[in-house]
């Protein structure tokens, strides 16, 4: 049962007078001086009001201490008293969410600078080892030597596009420019894109593209000629980075199916991408989205191992957010199936 302090403050004052009543009646009966109960009520008086106020003041002095903790980096302290079943209750376990969530987010920092600065690491000093040799004359400047630097150019381009991304995420500056598209040859662009960018990837990406070219990407629209409402910048980014997540946690001459079909409202697009990798746990789907989960690797991976910076999910939710839609892992019998619902045309306002 839950009990306010306004009531717990309301009972002292009701205890008081009646004790106060009790002890005068008491006087009036037995004759005693009145200066004796007077001192008496007081006494008595102070005693409850400084228990109650005890129990009161003391878990402020906690939040208290433990807010300052918070104030200078310290995230790991938090408040007792969480299961009481009154304000000092709700104000602490409101203390300890803060707390929990500046942790997460402390910590995701210091991960995205450890991430990123281990793949900045890596292609810098590939293209440095480059043109030095070309400057030394141990390489010639041949197009062998050019295209082996172009790559860690690229690598570099994606890492710098994830961390863009991630920016226009964090500040909401990103329009939305919807238009009305058809949907077949729109998603077999994408899918173009993704198999030739892999096959002429020699490396993964700062931002955690695949490198794979032994997994079978399958396109079903129904019908054929459906069209879809929505942005065309922002939507390439959602299924760009759910086949690429697809694909990396394929097992060997898997098969990516991106399916599309016909959503309620009038061109709005239920869209799928279906993988034959392990799936994802029950309990770890709610988690999928958020930033820096690199989660479980694909073939051949260990956790967290696919060079990717935990940010591509992330994006695609923020995309799909923007056009007011849903997206989120759904039941398969087999593999991973990522269902996103997109709105099309709002409906007019009355």
């Amino acid at each position: 049962m839950s009990i306010s302090i306004k009531t717990k403050l309301g009972t002292l004052v009701v205890v008081s007078v009646f004790i106060t009543t009790g002890l005068l009646l008491v006087a009036l009966r037995t004759s005693t001086e009145l200066r004796f109960i007077t001192v008496f009520t007081v006494i008595a008086t102070l005693l409850i009001t400084q228990f109650v106020a005890h129990g009161l003041t003391a878990p402020l002095d906690e939040m208290n201490t433990v807010a300052k903790g918070i104030s200078h980096g310290d995230y790991t302290r938090r408040v007792r008293g969480a299961d009481r079943r009154d304000e000092l209750g709700d104000l602490a376990s409101t203390i300890n969410r803060m707390a929990d969530d500046l942790e997460a987010v402390d910590r995701h920092r210091k991960e995205l600078v450890a991430n990123v600065s281990h793949e900045l690491r890596t292609p810098i000093a590939a293209l440095r080892a480059v043109l030095e040799n070309v400057v030394d004359g141990v390489s010639a400047a041949d197009p062998e030597t050019m295209r082996t630097a172009l790559k860690q150019t690229e690598r570099l381009g994606r890492l710098v596009e994830t961390l863009l991304d991630l920016s226009r995420l964090d500040n909401g500056v990103v329009p939305l420019r919807a238009s009305r598209f058809e949907v077949w040859p729109y998603l077999s662009g994408v899918l173009k894109e993704a198999n030739l960018a892999a096959a002429q990837r020699g490396l993964a990406s700062g931002s955690g593209h695949h490198t794979r070219t032994d997994v079978h990407l399958h396109l079903d629209v129904a019908p054929p000629e459906l069209t879809a409402h929505a942005d065309a910048e922002r939507l390439h980014q959602v299924v760009a980075n759910l086949i690429d997540n697809a694909v990396k946690h394929s097992p060997p001459h898997g098969r990516v199916t991106v399916r599309a079909r016909r959503g309620p409202h009038p061109e709005s697009l239920d869209l799928e991408v279906v993988d034959e990798g392990p799936g994802i746990p029950e309990q770890e789907r709610h988690q999928v989205f958020e930033r820096f989960n690199r989660g479980r690797a694909g073939a051949g991976g260990a956790k967290g191992g696919d060079g990717g910076t935990g940010l591509g999910l992330a994006i695609a939710r923020w995309a799909v957010d923007l056009h007011g839609g849903r997206i989120g892992v759904a039941e398969s019998a087999r593999g991973c199936r990522i269902l996103v619902t997109l709105p099309g045309i709002p409906p007019p306002r009355c």
